[in-house]
């Protein structure tokens, strides 16, 4: 165990540790993370933990991934600052099948003795007694210790609602830890940081269990140099579903990396030597876009194979350097009825979603950022018509960094 750890604190993937000395000194162990089941994609900023379960395997461990088919049913309090919206059992299978797809392409689901095993919580929380789950294991819980978590202070600080629902939050965790135990014999819980309480939990249920020790592991928060947090854009979340987001704007975004953030993204996000990563960190100037380009591929290989990250690398080389329109461009389409006898080529873009409203779109195009087949638009009224859409649509730059394809459909 100690050489995954000790890869984990030389890439910056290691934040807390509940006993880092007695995690070292296991052998081969069974971990997991929980991943809840609130939408039909994990975004980058999941990414983190995903690659955790991916090192540890590596590693010759097995990793479990934790589907929240049923704490979804209750809503995590840990860094919201409001309730979470409740979600149908339909909607949450729904997420949970769209959400199994990604964890496939960097962890191996096969028999071997590392193989990772995918598990629904509520395959056990469904089924709990509530006056048997109270009298066997809420009698392990202080109140007081759990008001004192930073998940459950910052929303009663800011004299925000915590409901008894998300109160129960970190009690079905720590039950979840010691079902998996029993069920696997898992012995380490990963996740973020701002899951340290509920990770703690279960740590200590397991001790008042009498269960073997078991081990808690966080990563950092990770966000860019700008402070901005990891996964969010201007344009909104770096969806790993390429229904949500397509791979070419994947790869622009790790192309599109701040210098300060290059060595640690390499280091987070790729499976680069680190005397590689400390080669490229090294680099200048312009060089360090080749760095970035290196990043790009590398990550975009990982979330959606390297004929998809080769192909963004094509398009961006055509866009940008040839100034042309590459085939793997993102398309956005608008019908025909809806743009009558022409609509302004603001409402287009905030129509298809290409910008996040008209207002933005008139002042893109007010400051000289908005093109059309590379040239700049100056009326903000300019006329979109079906005909100017027809055959392979325009080409429209929102900016220098973002370009789509614009087509009747």
């Amino acid at each position: 165990m100690s050489e995954f750890i000790n890869e984990l604190i030389a890439r910056g993937y290691m934040h807390q540790c509940t006993n880092q000395e007695g995690l070292a000194d296991c052998g081969s162990i069974t971990g997991y993370i929980g991943f809840d089941c609130t939408g039909k994609s994990l975004h980058v900023g999941s990414l983190v933990q995903i690659m955790m379960l991916r090192k540890m395997q590596q590693h010759g461990h097995k990793p479990i991934v934790l589907m929240g088919g049923g704490t979804t049913q209750i809503g995590d309090p840990s860094g919201k600052d409001e309730s979470r919206m409740m979600l149908s059992k339909d909607d949450i299978k729904s997420n949970k099948d769209a959400l199994s797809t990604v964890f496939q392409r960097f962890i191996n689901f096969d028999d071997s003795s590392s193989g990772a095993v995918m598990v629904d919580n509520a395959d056990w929380l469904e089924q709990v007694n509530y006056i048997e789950f109270l009298r066997e294991y809420g009698r392990h819980f202080s109140v007081n210790r759990m008001l004192s978590f930073d998940s459950v202070k910052m929303r009663l600080e800011r004299e925000q609602n915590l409901s008894f629902l998300e109160f129960n939050y970190m009690l079905l965790q720590a039950y979840d830890f010691a079902e998996l135990y029993k069920r696997f014999g898992c012995r380490l819980q990963m996740g973020g940081s701002d899951q340290w309480g509920n990770i703690v939990s279960g740590v200590d249920l397991a001790r008042r269990l009498s269960l073997p020790e078991v081990f808690g592991l966080t990563s950092p928060l990770i966000t860019t140099s700008s402070g901005a947090k990891m996964g969010k854009t201007a344009s909104g979340a770096v969806w790993l579903n390429e229904a949500m987001l397509s791979p070419y704007d994947y790869w622009q975004f790790w192309r599109n990396t701040e210098d300060a953030d290059v060595e640690k993204f390499l280091m987070l996000f790729t499976e680069l030597s680190m005397d590689e990563i400390k080669r490229l960190a090294a680099l200048k100037g312009k060089e360090i876009n080749d760095a970035k380009i290196i990043l790009a591929n590398e990550a975009t290989t990982l979330c959606h194979g390297k004929e998809a990250a080769d192909a963004a690398q094509r398009t961006s080389i055509e866009t940008f350097v040839s100034g042309g329109a590459g085939d793997d461009l993102p398309v956005h389409t608008i019908a025909a009825s809806e743009l009558g006898d022409g609509m302004p080529i603001f409402k287009v873009l905030a129509s298809v979603g290409a910008i996040e409203s008209g207002g933005a779109a008139r002042r893109l195009i007010q400051g000289g950022g908005l093109k059309i087949n590379n040239q700049t638009v100056s009326d903000e009224m300019e006329a979109i018509t079906a005909d100017k859409l027809a055959g392979d649509g325009i080409k429209v730059s929102l900016g220098k960094k973002k370009h789509i394809m614009l087509r009747v459909g």
